[in-house]
C-alpha cells in the first residue's frame, strides 16, 4: 500500500452517502490511496470506521482549536465545510507524511486516470482544473458559464492537488490562512468561499499546473464543449478520452438536472450516469442521512441560525468577547437574546443574497427575515399587504423547517 498518496473531502453528516460513493470510487481506481473524511458535525448513529471506505475521520474541532465556537458560528454550513479545507491539507501533510494530497468535493466520482493526476502532480507544486477550457459560443453559454466563472472563480475548487514540496507547502499555508479568516460567500466583497482566492495562485506560486483535459472535472457547466459517449458498462469517454472524474454539483438543489437538460442532450449516457449515482447514494443511506440537520446549523435549542446572526457576530469583536459560545441558549444571557433585543444593530437589510452553495433552509429563513423587516415597515390601514406578508413569512419559515435540515445545494 502506497501511503504517500492521500485524498480527502469535507462534509457535514448529511453528505456522508455522497462521500462514501466518492471514497469507494477512489479506492476502486487506486486501492493504495489513503482517504480522509473531514467532518464538521457529529458522526451519525451507527457509524463504524472499520466498515467504511475512509482511512480516518478528522473533525473540524481538531483543525481549528482556538475559540472554535466563535469561529464556527461566523460561517454557514457550506462556508464551514469549505473553510477547513486548507487547515486539513496542512494537517494531513504534517500528520501522515503525505507526498501528494488531492482534495475532491463529496459530490464527485472518480472513474479512472488517478495515475495521470499523480504523474502531473509529481512535476508540479499544485494542480488545478478550470471551470471552462474552451470559449462559449452562445449568449446563454456566456451568461451561464463564462460570467459565472468571472463571478465565482476561474478554477473549480472541487478539486485541487498539492505536492509536498516548498511551493506546495507554501500554498497550503497561504490557503489555510485565507480560508480561516475570509472563507465567506460574500460576492459584494469579491469573496466566494475558497474559489476566488485561488485565482491568485498562478500569480503567487511557482510551477502551478492547469489540467485542461476535457475528461477531468466534467460537470454541467462545461458540457457545451464536451460530449460524453459510451456506457457505464463499457466505459464513458469525453471528447474521445476516458472519463477521469465527474462532478455532480447542484444535485440536491435540482440545478444539476436543469443544466443537464440544457447542455447534455448530445450526451445521453450522462442520464444513465445520473441514475446510477442516485442509486449509489441511496445504497449508502441517502434517504436516512440526507435530511440530517447539521450540528452547526442551529442554536443549542434547535432553532435554525439565520444568516444575519452569523454576519453580525463575525464582524463584531465586542460580541465575540461577550458571547464566546454563541450557539448556547441560556435565557437572556446569550447572543440570540441580545440580537433579538437590539434590532437597530442588525445588518442593513437589502436584497436577499441567494448563493449557489447555500442550504435551501437557510435561503428560506433569510427570505422570512427580510419579509419580517418589510412587515415592520408597513403602517396604517394596509391590512391586505400585512396579511400577505404574514402569510409569506409563515410559508418561508415552514419551508425552512422542512427543507433546512442541513441540505447543501
Amino acid at each position: 500500500m502506497n501511503k504517500q498518496i492521500h485524498a480527502y473531502t469535507s462534509i457535514t453528516a448529511n453528505y456522508l452517502p455522497k462521500a462514501r460513493v466518492l471514497a469507494e470510487s477512489v479506492k476502486r481506481v487506486d486501492p493504495g490511496v489513503q482517504f480522509h473524511l473531514i467532518l464538521s458535525d457529529n458522526l451519525p448513529i451507527g457509524f463504524n470506521l472499520a466498515s467504511e471506505p475512509f482511512d480516518s475521520v478528522i473533525f473540524a474541532e481538531q483543525l481549528v482549536v482556538d475559540d472554535f465556537p466563535r469561529w464556527a458560528f461566523g460561517h454557514s454550513v457550506v462556508e464551514l465545510c469549505t473553510a477547513v479545507k486548507g487547515v486539513a491539507l496542512e494537517y494531513i501533510f504534517s500528520q501522515y507524511d503525505a507526498q501528494q494530497i488531492f482534495y475532491f468535493d463529496p459530490d464527485m466520482v472518480i472513474f479512472s486516470r488517478l495515475d495521470e493526476l499523480q504523474a502531473a502532480l509529481s512535476e508540479r507544486s499544485i494542480v488545478l482544473t478550470p471551470h471552462l477550457t474552451d470559449p462559449e459560443t452562445t449568449d446563454i453559454g456566456i451568461l451561464d458559464n463564462e460570467v459565472a466563472s468571472l463571478l465565482h472563480g476561474v478554477f473549480n475548487l472541487g478539486f485541487v492537488g498539492v505536492r509536498n514540496c516548498s511551493e506546495g507547502r507554501r500554498f497550503a499555508r497561504w490557503w489555510a490562512q485565507r480560508l480561516l479568516k475570509y472563507c465567506h460567500d460574500d460576492l459584494a466583497r469579491g469573496l466566494f468561499t475558497d474559489q476566488k482566492w485561488v485565482n491568485l495562485a498562478p500569480c503567487f506560486f511557482e510551477n502551478v499546473g492547469i489540467l485542461r483535459s476535457p475528461a477531468f472535472n466534467v460537470a454541467t457547466w462545461n458540457l457545451t464543449n464536451r460530449t460524453a459517449t459510451g456506457s457505464l458498462e463499457k466505459g464513458i469517454e469525453v471528447n474521445g478520452e476516458p472519463l477521469g472524474f465527474y462532478h455532480f454539483s447542484g444535485f440536491d438543489s435540482g440545478d444539476q438536472i436543469v443544466m443537464l437538460q440544457r447542455y447534455g442532450q448530445a450526451s445521453p449516457v450522462l442520464y444513465e450516469l445520473r441514475d446510477w449515482y442516485i442509486a449509489e447514494c441511496e445504497r449508502h443511506g441517502q434517504s436516512v442521512l440526507g435530511s440530517l440537520l447539521s450540528k452547526y446549523s442551529c442554536f443549542s435549542d434547535g432553532q435554525l441560525i439565520h444568516r444575519d446572526y452569523r454576519v453580525l457576530y463575525r464582524h463584531r469583536m465586542d460580541l465575540q468577547i461577550a458571547f464566546p459560545n454563541p450557539f448556547l441558549i441560556s435565557g437572556k444571557n446569550c447572543f440570540r437574546a441580545w440580537f433579538d433585543a437590539h434590532p437597530a444593530e442588525h445588518p442593513p437589510s437589502g436584497a436577499v443574497q441567494i448563493s449557489m452553495g447555500a442550504p435551501i433552509g437557510e435561503i428560506m429563513a433569510d427570505m422570512a427575515r427580510q419579509l419580517t423587516v418589510r412587515l415592520n415597515g408597513v403602517r396604517g390601514r394596509a391590512n391586505f399587504k400585512r396579511l400577505f406578508l404574514i402569510l409569506c413569512i409563515k410559508t418561508f419559515r415552514l419551508g425552512a423547517w422542512f427543507l433546512g435540515r442541513g441540505s447543501r445545494v
